[in-house]
């Protein structure tokens, strides 16, 4: 008879992976479906497209609060992380390579960010407190996470900024706040690209503030 010991041990590292693969699972599915037309998913039915009973759900995310603050996590560090990797023929082009993909985030992720908004107005609203419009002090999960963000895009805009490529009359917290903005406007991408690209052209310096030829 083997030692149940060394046996569980054994063990351990394969249901180690079986849990990873379950929380990929309910992430896929649920960033899925906040960033198409299902905002008000249930967590059942969450647990149902993954494939996991709901046991295995809750014992990954407690809550559905839980789900949508890992959600919205994962996709900052990826937007932080672009901001390290962003590449282009000139400083401009970078930055304006990383404002695309967080427009793209912003555009996928706005159902998030608005129920966190609203769950967090709820218990300021419980606790008789009150928040600032853009949810920094609102929301700490939105409010630390658009300090990383700031934090990731400022080197970008700043080198753009030295080669004449953007105006300096914006900080990028406007800049960012003009995206989001974007964003929330109902249509698709089709409709929303040209808006966007408007905002991007928006950004170069008035012809007098240009580099010198």
């Amino acid at each position: 008879m083997g030692n149940p010991v060394s046996q569980m041990q054994s063990r351990s590292p394969a249901k180690r992976a079986d849990a990873e693969r379950n929380r990929g699972k309910i992430l896929a599915v649920a960033r899925a479906a906040f960033a198409g037309s299902e905002p008000h998913i249930s967590m059942a039915e969450i647990s149902r497209r993954a494939g996991v009973g709901m046991a295995t759900f809750y014992r990954n995310f407690a809550s559905r609060r839980a789900l949508l603050e890992t959600l919205w996590t994962d996709e900052i560090n990826a937007v932080c992380e672009a901001a390290e990797t962003a590449s282009g023929e000139t400083p401009g082009a970078a930055f304006t390579a990383w404002l695309r993909q967080f427009f793209a985030f912003s555009t996928s992720k706005h159902h998030i960010a608005a129920e966190l908004l609203a769950d967090a107005a709820d218990a300021a609203d419980t606790a008789g407190t009150a928040g600032t419009a853009n949810g920094d002090r609102i929301d700490p999960v939105i409010g630390r996470n658009r300090a990383r963000v700031r934090a990731a895009g400022q080197p970008l805009l700043a080198a753009a900024r030295r080669t004449h490529e953007v105006r300096h009359d914006l900080t990028l917290e406007q800049i960012l706040d003009m995206i989001v903005a974007i964003a929330t406007i109902n249509g698709d991408q089709p409709y929303l690209e040209p808006i966007f690209q408007t905002a991007l052209d928006g950004l170069r310096p008035p012809a007098a503030d240009a580099k010198p030829s």
